[in-house]
């Protein structure tokens, strides 16, 4: 059969094309998910929340009924970024007043620590009170491109395992057990109402998303980010951190969207955190008159690093642009808690409303700036200090003098154990908490030591006393520090303290027996530099690292 001349030239067309395809989506193969989304569930425009308003009259004053709850959860906020305490972005220039606040006007937690090195299993200690690992949920969930996404675009050392896709269930079913029992489910039994506003990223399936899981009303994104405004917005300034393959990622698939009770997505009407933060006190002032429960979960600061331009012209003193962009990203975060905790004043309900303030885990090294943890070492991805000591402040003014501070290991854990006992709930006795009321600290009890467990694959930490152990399984490595005479993890005892490094491994090996098997697998393994952050030099041979599995 003879091809005539315009046959040849459509063949060759049409291998132009599939080649050029194949050209495309091998450099740009990571924006699929995105245009996936975009194609199946368009964004809609936005939409006016009305909350369901509370009683017209309150049943009891506010201080003669159960305290409000509200938990203010920010999203990789570093130990340093806070003025309180001396700290502070860009030498202390860029001031937090409004989160100051929470910890001047009640306790501060001095050694306070995050539920997990990474934001969804900390999210799920938080939301059940025990450690992450009891049931599973030991991996934040990602899609496998976006795994893939890190192992391809890191710096060397990535371990991809793709012979564990097979093995990954879709990202929006990847949840906690449905025998796991949430603070808000708890809570509804106590006869509150319970609101959730921002980042979820805990399942978004029927049975999984917030409004499944005992939220009467959820303001949210299910994914673990979301835009703060479209890329192009006149009113948004933009750091894009090339070096970062996450960053790279969430740029190509991220849209400006949010979900109301499972609604369709659609635009906030502002930049995302006033949104929240606006909604928050519409939330507030809905229910005044009776007794509710806030899990208000900002994305901020997590990148991508978007802030309001008028927030960003107002650090002009503030040279470097990503480092200005961050700072004013703080400076939005504490304007909105700042109208909460306002809210909360004029509605009268501010000495009976328990806050607590904290961050899911340390500042992230994929921001490069490097100053997020001061004084500790590591990032977020990491169960050094700057991983997991994070801010964690609680206010009651009915019951926490102003000014109170402890040096008791307080933990995400113990905020569902703190909650039940604020609202007359027992612990059920058919599962193992691993938290405590923290107001037994507030009251001087005497509160027995509990050990602290971490867990990301064969990456392993366990707190005992003033002891700590991690264990790196991969590197076959084990750093051992005492934290009361070495808060800053500055000297490996491992190799000149034989018998405590026998004794704490011992421990970290019980409690890990405890522990369920995963529920997915990880799919990438990820070196994370200990003492600097990313976007500078590549890693050297004196440079300190763990494994990072996900």
């Amino acid at each position: 059969m003879r091809i005539g001349k315009r046959g040849l030239v459509m063949i060759a067309g049409i291998a132009l094309l599939v080649g050029t395809g194949a050209v495309l989506f091998s450099r740009y193969w990571y924006y699929l998910p995105g245009i996936v989304q975009a194609i199946t569930d368009p964004v809609q425009p936005n939409r006016e929340i009305v909350w369901e308003e509370g009683p017209a009259e309150a049943a009891a004053p506010a201080n003669e009924r159960k305290p409000n709850i509200v938990v203010i959860l920010v999203d990789d906020m570093g130990f340093n970024e806070l003025t309180y305490g001396g700290g502070g972005l860009a030498g202390g220039t860029v001031p937090t007043p409004n989160m100051n606040s929470i910890a001047q006007n009640g306790a501060v937690f001095s050694n306070g620590y995050a539920g997990n090195a990474t934001c969804a299993p900390s999210r799920a200690a938080i939301m059940t009170g025990r450690f992450a690992t009891r049931f599973g949920f030991e991996f934040t969930p990602v899609p496998p491109a976006f795994a893939r996404n890190i192992a391809v675009f890191a710096n060397t050392g990535a371990v991809y395992h793709a012979d564990l896709v097979k093995e990954t269930p879709p990202v929006e079913e990847m949840s906690v057990p449905l025998s796991e029992i949430y603070i808000p489910q708890m809570l509804k039994e106590q006869g509150y109402r319970t609101l959730m506003l921002g980042k979820w990223h805990l399942g978004a399936t029927n049975t999984s998303r917030p409004e499944a899981r005992g939220f009467d009303e959820a303001l949210g994104f299910m994914p673990g980010a979301a835009l703060f405004l479209p890329k192009n917005h006149p009113d948004v300034v933009n750091s894009m951190q090339d070096f970062d393959p996450i960053d790279r990622f969430l740029w190509a698939n991220l849209p400006f969207a949010i979900q109301y009770n499972g609604s369709k997505h659609f635009e906030p009407s502002e930049y995302m955190t006033d949104y929240l933060s606006n909604e928050a006190v519409k939330a507030i002032r809905a229910n005044r008159n009776r007794p509710f429960f806030m899990y208000l979960a900002y994305n901020a600061p997590h990148t991508p690093l978007q802030a309001l331009r008028s927030d960003y012209d107002a650090l002009s003193h503030i040279e470097d642009h990503t480092l200005r962009t961050y700072a004013a990203m703080i400076v939005a975060l504490d304007r909105g808690i700042g109208k909460v905790l306002d809210e909360l004043r004029a509605q009268g309900l501010e000495e009976n409303t328990i806050v607590i303030f904290s961050s899911d885990n340390g500042g992230a090294n994929y921001v490069g700036i490097s100053d997020l943890n001061t004084p500790y070492r590591g990032w977020k991805a990491s169960f050094f200090e700057g991983g997991i000591h994070v801010p964690f402040f609680m206010k009651w003014p009915a019951r926490i003098p102003a000014g109170t501070r402890l040096e008791d290991r307080a933990a995400h854990v113990d905020i569902f154990a703190t909650a039940a006992a604020a609202a007359g709930a027992k612990l059920r006795d058919d599962r193992v908490y691993d938290g405590v009321d923290l107001m037994r600290h507030v009251r001087g009890e005497s509160v027995p030591d509990r050990p602290l467990y971490f867990r990301s694959g064969g990456y392993r930490t366990l707190f005992q006393g003033d002891w700590k152990l991690q264990v790196s399984d991969r590197l076959d490595r084990k750093w051992l520090f005492n934290l009361a005479e070495d808060p800053t993890e500055q000297h490996n005892l491992a190799g000149e303290n034989p018998e405590k490094l026998a004794e704490m491994t011992a421990a970290l090996e019980a409690v890990d027996n405890e522990q369920a098997k995963p529920i997915w697998p990880s799919l990438v393994e990820m070196p994370v530099m200990i003492d600097r952050p990313l976007g500078g030099e590549p890693r050297g041979p004196e440079d300190e690292f763990v494994y990072w599995a996900n």
